[in-house]
This record gives C-alpha cells, sequence and structure tokens, in this order.
C-alpha cells in the first residue's frame, strides 16, 4: 500500500487531496503547524472509509529539524514515503513591496520558496536510498509570470518555485536516482487563503475587480484536489505538470462568463 506526507494539510487544498488519497487507499501522513486545526483535520479524515490509515505531526516548514522528524514520523508509520507533497504556504498582505517588511517578506519566502526546497532536499535523500518516489511542488500566482498589486513576493516565491521544481527533476535525472519530481498547478482556490495573509495572522479586503477574475477562474479545492490527485497517481513521468486551469480552460471561462455567472462571495 503506498503511503503520502503532504505539508500545510489541516484544510484548504492539502486536506481535500488528504481526503483523495484516503479514497483510494493511500496511507496519508498530514501536517501542519496548527495543531487544533490538524487534530480535527485528522478526525474527519478518519471517517472516511478507506483500507489505509492517517497519521498526522505538527510541522513547521521554515524547521529543518521539524521536517526530518516529519520524514522519520512517516516512516516508522508506513515503512517508505511513496509521495511527498511540499503545499504548505502563506498569501502576503495586500501591499505593495515597499509597504512589506522585511519580517513580512522574509515569512512569505520562508515558508513559500525555502520550506519546499528544504522538503524536496530531506526527502530526496530518503528517496533515492529506497531508489523510488515522488516529490511534488505547489504552484502559485506568479508562476506563470502574472503580476499583480499586492501579489510581489509571492508570485516571487512561485515563480521560483516552477523553476526549482524543474531543476530539481533535472538534478534527479542527470544523477539517475529514481525519483521522479513534479508541479502541481491548481489555479485559483475559493479558501480562506484568499482573505488571510501570513497564516491567518492578517486579513486581505478583497477588491470587486479581485473577485470578479475570481469568480470567472476560481474553483473548490475539493474540485481540484480529485483532479491533481489522480494525476498523480497516474504519472510516472519526471517533470510534470499536472495543471487544472489551463489556459484554454481559463479562456474558455472568460468567454462564457456572462452566460455562467458565479459568486463565491456572496457573504462578504
Amino acid at each position: 500500500m503506498k503511503s503520502v506526507v503532504i505539508t500545510g494539510s489541516a484544510r484548504g487544498l492539502g486536506f481535500e487531496m488528504a481526503k483523495v488519497f484516503r479514497k483510494n487507499n493511500v496511507n496519508v501522513v498530514i501536517s501542519d503547524l496548527n495543531v487544533d486545526a490538524l487534530e480535527v483535520a485528522k478526525v474527519e479524515l478518519e471517517k472516511i472509509p478507506s483500507e489505509a490509515k492517517v497519521v498526522s505531526l505538527p510541522c513547521n516548514v521554515t524547521s529543518s529539524e521539524d521536517i526530518q522528524r516529519l520524514i522519520e514520523f512517516a516512516q516508522t508509520n508506513f515503512g517508505v514515503i511513496d509521495i511527498w507533497i511540499n503545499n504548505a504556504g502563506v498569501n502576503q498582505p495586500e501591499k505593495a513591496i515597499w509597504e512589506l517588511s522585511e519580517a513580512e517578506i522574509n515569512m512569505v519566502l520562508d515558508v513559500d520558496l525555502k520550506g519546499a526546497m528544504i522538503g524536496s532536499k530531506l526527502i530526496m535523500k530518503e528517496m533515492i536510498k529506497q531508489k523510488h518516489g515522488a516529490i511534488y511542488n505547489v504552484e502559485g500566482y506568479g508562476s506563470n509570470d502574472a503580476m499583480m498589486l499586492g501579489l510581489s513576493v509571492y508570485g516571487t516565491s512561485k515563480r521560483a518555485i516552477t523553476y526549482f521544481t524543474s531543476a530539481l527533476a533535472k538534478e534527479s535525472a542527470e544523477k539517475n536516482t529514481g525519483v521522479i519530481v513534479g508541479k502541481l498547478s491548481p489555479g485559483i482556490m475559493i479558501t480562506d487563503f484568499l482573505k488571510n495573509a501570513l497564516g491567518d495572522k492578517e486579513k486581505i479586503t478583497l477588491s470587486e475587480k479581485t473577485k470578479k477574475v475570481y469568480n470567472i477562474l476560481g474553483d473548490y479545492p475539493d474540485v481540484v484536489a480529485n483532479f491533481l490527485v489522480n494525476g498523480m497517481l497516474k504519472n510516472t513521468k519526471n517533470d510534470a505538470r499536472i495543471e487544472w486551469l489551463t489556459t484554454r480552460k481559463a479562456a474558455w471561462r472568460f468567454m462564457t462568463a456572462g452566460f455562467n455567472k458565479r459568486d463565491f462571495f456572496k457573504e462578504d
């Protein structure tokens, strides 16, 4: 039976991916910095009928010690780790770059970029020993060079994630590690992430213009998670991109927006 470790999985996309893995009888390790939310998530996941097990461990992805502890925890419970997903992330406050403090900049880069790099480095060593495995990093706004006021640092981190993941895939292939590395491209998901910055420390007030775009292109995370997980379970290609919101799909949504009215922000 396969096993997967998902960072930042107490809620949102990470939690929804854990649900789909459970339904596919894959052992799941969920982790998050929010201990209370993590416990709630574990209880909910255990309600899903499955032959697989689910375990949880708090983890701060900016700490190499925490990530190593998570790896060892997964190995103790399931022996090997078949899939590792660097999903943990935080949003930035909706401010221009010169309005952000150094601490705010550091937090976004440390979690969204450095956390994925450290996680990839440490799990790669273990997967090389077991001679197989798959590592996936989550792309986001900025991965395709898109720019928006208030997303300069977050977008920079995600653009770097795209480059880093391809670079890691190339290194893995050239070293003949047997480990594949890929990108998850979920598009815009309607979660609390859109309204909260720095791990819920600051609220974001979305403009009407931004809401309009999100209503056209956004999707709930359960829909996206089902697509991404099925893609991961089928994928055997190194440097693959499992992409939900393709350019063609986005163009079609803009073309049909006048007929397909959606409002994810009715309660705002």
